[in-house]
């Protein structure tokens, strides 16, 4: 690990006035993934701050109903809060299949937010990695791609996003808050994490400077209706193959409205309009899931050994809109 400067913001407008200071200088809360990146060279901050004792940790019910999730809200904290698991089960469900108890204790909303791919060739620094050194070429394209992406992607990166937690904060239209050295401002959930394109090295909307403070759920009843689906190759610790984030209000036996995002097959949390706009007015049935998922991954791209993820993603979203659609 690279020297680096470490020191400890005690409130918001330090954190950001340290961090423009800096160039290149990183926010640290849980460091679950941070810290990993930095033993292996791949992150070599110049500085870090921490930002745990700022007080962005609370868990508020606003006056309009939707609710306010402080970015340094532990992650199981937030999967067994009782307004998220009653409220927004998908939320509560997507979290705890993530990672392990230990990580989830240590990680924040924040962080999981911004965690980066775990795609192999972006680990391996012997690799080429377009996301890791913009330039030097995608070694998954031509390699071993079972985990890889097969929606978003480009010539230049085919790497997952690897989070859970913002599949199902995907489905639910999240609302991000952030403080930069320009003010404040909200970023909707669908444009704070970028497609490759032509630039896999940028992951997020975030201005240089800002700092994620919160980030908002609207308030959506038939939420209260919702399930989060992972495909994976073993029951615990795994990153997903496929991934459905669902929420359904049905309304004498009509779809009425939905809420879809996949995981595991996308190069970003991939919520499908396609696929919601396909159950709209539509009896709920297997016909109508069947034909959102169809849907869902109309323009799905296989590379040469993960081309099973599109049929394993449309079952996946079938049976997790079958288990919603039984609740109504």
């Amino acid at each position: 690990m690279n020297p680096f400067k470490y020191s400890r913001a005690h409130d918001t407008g330090a954190a950001i006035s340290q961090a423009a200071t800096t160039n290149g200088a990183k926010f640290i809360a849980g460091g679950t993934n941070i810290i990993d990146l930095m033993k292996l060279y791949i992150e070599n901050p110049p500085a870090l701050i921490d930002i745990n004792q700022l007080n962005l940790n609370k868990i508020e019910v606003l006056s309009n109903g939707n609710v306010m999730i402080g970015t340094l809200v532990k992650n199981s904290d937030l999967a067994y809060h009782p307004v998220i698991s009653q409220k927004y089960p998908v939320l509560s469900e997507a979290i705890l299949a993530g990672a392990s108890a230990q990580l989830r204790n240590a990680a924040s909303t924040g962080g999981n937010l911004m965690q980066r791919t775990r795609c192999p060739y972006f680990y391996d620094t012997q690799f080429p990695c377009n996301k890791r050194v913009p330039g030097s070429g995608c070694s998954a394209i031509p390699g071993y791609n079972r985990d890889n992406a097969v929606l978003g992607t480009s010539d230049k990166c085919i790497a997952t996003h690897p989070s859970d937690m913002c599949v199902a904060m995907a489905a639910l239209g999240a609302i991000i808050h952030v403080q930069g050295p320009k003010g404040t401002r909200t970023i909707p959930f669908a444009d704070f994490h970028l497609l490759p394109g032509q630039t896999p090295h940028l992951e997020h909307n975030l201005h240089p400077g800002e700092l994620i403070t919160s980030v908002e759920l609207p308030a959506l009843p038939f939420a209260a209706k919702s399930h989060y689906l992972k495909a994976r190759d073993r029951a615990s610790y795994q990153f997903a193959l496929a991934s459905a984030a669902v929420a359904l209000d049905i309304q004498n036996g009509t779809i009425k409205a939905a809420r879809i995002a996949l995981g595991g097959v996308g190069t970003k949390p991939w919520r499908s309009m396609a696929a919601e706009q396909a159950l709209v007015g539509k009896p709920a049935g297997h016909k109508a899931y069947q034909a959102a998922a169809q849907a869902a991954l109309t323009g799905a791209k296989a590379y040469k050994d993960n081309g099973f993820k599109i049929e394993l993603a449309k079952r996946t979203l079938v049976q997790a809109l079958t288990k919603v659609g039984g609740m109504a």
